[in-house]
């Protein structure tokens, strides 16, 4: 069973779009799991439009922001494996297809994509070329360079990853789930673009292109993620985190 987790807010313009990429891929038996933060807008008119009993709306209590909401979307999820999906993006039609291959021999997949702008005219053929991204955990904890709507893993992700930790200002879903599985299961980097990943004006997040955050926020980030990463790995192996470093 797929679980697809969308964390939504104020979505309407591109969140049809995004849902038609993904939902002809998967299977009466999947799920898509829709968490939004108290929309203003249309965006949950338009998911309901779609009748599809394999899609589930979970509304928070008052908005939370997009770290909790996704977390509160992966609460929700019943499958064995579990894609991330902004609600601007698009999908390849491939995408779940060529995650599953790759599951038969690792517990947590990232893939790269192409960038499109507000008209989905393509404005950069690699975000991996792009972000200069580089595999392992010491180089992203120097320098984040993933996606989470790039992202999709095994469940059994959640058993260190959950709860997320509790200053999400500190800790964004996608660079804590990405840390948890380079540093204690088997991740699989794969360079097709399986997604088209939308810059324009109000995105909620710049997905690491420019950041302007100061060196004190950076440092504060990163010993708060090497602390959180400690806690969770010495909860079930004490030795598991430390061997990344030796």
């Amino acid at each position: 069973m797929i679980s697809v987790c969308i964390a939504t807010y104020n979505g309407e313009r591109f969140i049809r779009q995004q849902l038609e990429s993904i939902i002809h891929q998967l299977t009466s038996d999947d799920e898509i799991i829709v968490s939004d933060d108290i929309s203003t807008d249309s965006t949950l008119d338009i998911i309901r439009s779609f009748q599809s009993p394999i899609i589930q709306i979970f509304t928070n209590n008052g908005k939370h922001g997009y770290t909790p909401n996704f977390e509160n979307a992966i609460r929700h999820a019943h499958g064995d494996y579990i894609f991330l999906s902004d609600q601007d993006d698009i999908w390849q039609p491939d995408k779940v297809k060529i995650c599953m291959q790759h599951f038969k021999h690792c517990d947590f997949i990232i893939s790269d994509a192409l960038l499109i702008n507000a008209n989905n005219q393509v404005i950069a053929n690699s975000f991996f070329a792009l972000r200069r991204s580089r595999p392992g955990l010491i180089a992203n904890l120097v320098r984040f360079s993933y996606l989470g709507c790039c992202i999709a893993f095994h469940r059994k992700i959640l058993d260190r990853a959950l709860p997320f930790p509790p200053h999400h200002h500190l800790c964004t879903h996608d660079n804590w789930l990405t840390l948890i599985a380079m540093t204690y299961y088997k991740t699989t980097v794969v360079n097709d673009k399986l997604i088209q990943y939308r810059r324009y004006g109000n995105n909620t997040s710049t997905g690491g292109l420019h950041n302007s955050t100061s060196i004190r926020f950076k440092i504060a980030y990163r010993l708060y993620l090497v602390w959180w990463l400690l806690v969770r790995g010495y909860k079930q192996n004490g030795k598991a985190f430390i061997r990344h470093f030796e």
